[in-house]
């Protein structure tokens, strides 16, 4: 795993290797001190030579201050390596998120990525910090302090070996019981965002039904599990604290105790006892460093295995070796397609489906919902990849395309409209970033949007809010259906993206279609009969599979779900 990430270091190795090695010359410095210390009061203090405790005083300065120094610039290169070690594993992350397929996404979940790149990702970067400053200086100083207490008092450093043990069994346990614990709570994490995430996308349909309590109630709930799953996993890393104390305390009651001893029989002078009871110390904070480490690590790991997730996921969908980089025309074929979802669904979402469209043709795609008629669609672009059969769009089946290729030749518009945040001619320019101001307002009046951005102020250099919050839900269709054509694709598909505006501009964008964009293939998902009758066919599914294909006049004499459709429409129209 640690060689896995390391990778990502990058460019920051210089800094990474200088932190460990200024914190060796703090280290190395803070341990000379209580030796001097020791001569200062044996040699100085004791027999009352002052020019020699003015020299080691001004010596224990220098050595303060290189120590000082030392521990400054550990400090600044541990923080710039750290933040940029993060940065890249960031950035590695996101490059990662674009790749996917649909169906990796819908693996991970949204809130789930999201805490991945935000907490997950802070976690690693405090890790590897501590690891590069105090996985460096706590074992130099516990070795530097150990040596030096076996060379000043060999007969009493079996003190630190019975420490040693102790506390080394009581982290064994702590790391055991406590990684599963901190694995749940990170998993809580995630619903937690989501809970978050859904609640602030809808918040306007949560103040329109008066949800807010029933909202509240469901935050809170999501919180208490986190709050509860901590709970029980810092219950085991606070015991680290307590256990740490009495063997530290227990430590130098001992090693008093028996330096009082050894100072009455004169087998140790007053300036070894407090250079002994320093070195005790240290070696004591070293442990306590190294305890604090392996609890840091066992946070960290929990994070670091789900960083390694995102990282280590293959697409679902991958270009060929050798792709074919140019789409021949907009005709599209479905042959004996199946498909379902990942994730161990049972049925197929789609059946057999055979269809064959010509190149410019109109086709209506109408159906209950739950009929799979946005999975129909999303084939063609491959966003997702069939599951049996194949998809051929210009004839030639859409897995032998170079993706970048074949999406820029197909143009769609989701159920979920998206608009970022930017200028309206910002958005407009994600179908074409090299598209003028003349071309964007084109685009606009083909699909009905030129009027009303033309009555904003700042016209197209109107700022969109994130997520198109200051615009009207059919604004916001038609922008998106303006964003679709300034890509002049062979394919355009609009899914139920109409459904927010009234009928005649339904039937104005429609005509514009026909008469602007006569050679490119249209799909039109619709619920309202009106918006698809004048399509060259229409396709009706129902369950997965086609239950009818055909124009409009046909599929009223033979088609008995579609017939359906059209008479209660037709009589709630009357009504």
């Amino acid at each position: 795993m640690i060689k896995k990430l390391a990778v990502y270091i990058g460019e920051f190795k210089k800094e990474t290797l200088l932190s460990p090695i200024c914190i060796a010359v703090e280290v190395i410095m803070e341990v000379i001190l209580p030796m001097l210390m020791a001569l200062v009061i044996d040699k100085g203090v004791n027999v009352g030579d002052m020019n020699y405790v003015l020299k080691m005083g001004f010596f224990m300065l220098v050595v303060a201050f290189i120590s000082l120094a030392g521990g400054a610039l550990c400090g600044k290169y541990a923080a710039i390596a750290s933040t940029g070690f993060s940065r890249n594993l960031r950035k590695a992350m996101f490059s990662k998120i674009q790749d996917f397929s649909f169906a990796n996404i819908d693996k991970f979940s949204t809130a789930g990525l999201v805490t991945r790149m935000t907490a997950d990702i802070t976690n690693v970067q405090m890790a590897f910090q501590m690891i590069i400053r105090i996985c460096v200086r706590a074992p130099f100083m516990l070795i530097f302090s150990l040596f030096m207490c076996l060379k000043l008092a060999p007969q009493v450093s079996w003190i630190f070996l019975v420490a040693l043990v102790f506390l080394g069994g009581a982290l064994g346990m702590i790391i055991t019981k406590g990684f599963p614990k901190f694995h749940a709570m990170f998993k809580q994490y995630d619903k937690l965002n989501g809970a978050i995430q859904e609640n602030l996308a809808g918040i306007r349909v949560v103040k329109a039904y008066v949800r807010e309590g029933h909202e509240t109630h469901k935050f809170f709930e999501q919180s208490g599990k986190v709050k509860d799953l901590s709970i029980a996993a810092e219950k085991l890393v606070i015991m680290n604290s307590p256990i740490m104390q009495l063997t530290m305390y227990g430590c130098i009651l001992i090693i008093s105790w028996l330096g009082a001893k050894n100072i009455v029989a004169g087998d140790m002078t007053t300036g070894t006892l407090m250079s002994l009871f320093t070195y005790t110390m240290q070696v004591l904070m070293s442990l306590m460093m190294i305890s604090m480490v392996f609890v840091m690590l066992t946070i960290s790991k929990t994070s670091a295995d789900r960083i390694l997730e995102v990282l280590e996921e293959e697409s679902t969908i991958q270009n060929p070796e050798n792709p074919i980089m140019e789409v021949k025309d907009g005709s599209i074929d479905f042959e004996n397609v199946s498909f379902r979802y990942s994730g161990g669904e049972e049925k197929n979402v789609l059946e057999h489906v055979n269809i064959h469209i010509k190149s410019g043709e109109t086709v209506g795609i109408i159906g209950a919902t739950g009929s799979s008629k946005s999975t129909f669609v999303q084939l063609i672009p491959r966003l997702y990849d069939v599951s049996a059969g194949c998809v051929k769009v210009g004839g030639v089946d859409v897995r032998d395309y170079d993706m970048e290729v074949l999406r820029n030749e197909v143009s769609m518009v989701l159920q979920k409209n998206v608009l970022f945040s930017g200028s309206i001619l910002d958005n407009l320019r994600w179908g074409n970033e090299n598209a003028t101001l003349e071309e964007a307002k084109h685009a606009c009046e083909l699909a009905q949007a030129a009027e009303f951005i033309e009555r904003f102020p700042d016209g197209y250099n109107t700022k969109i809010e994130r997520g198109g919050t200051n615009v009207s839900g059919g604004q916001k269709q038609r922008l998106c259906i303006a964003r679709a054509l300034l890509k002049k694709p062979k394919i355009l598909i609009l899914d139920d993206s109409t459904s927010a505006v009234d009928t005649s501009t339904d039937a104005k964008i429609r005509k514009a279609f026909r008469e602007e964009i006569p050679n490119t293939t249209k799909l039109i998902i619709a619920q309202r009969i009106s918006s698809v009758e004048d399509a060259d066919h229409i396709l009706v599914l129902n369950e997965g599979e086609v239950n009818g294909y055909g124009t409009h006049e046909e599929l009223l004499k033979n088609n008995e779900i579609y017939r359906d459709i059209y008479e209660l429409q037709k009589k709630g129209a009357e009504e």
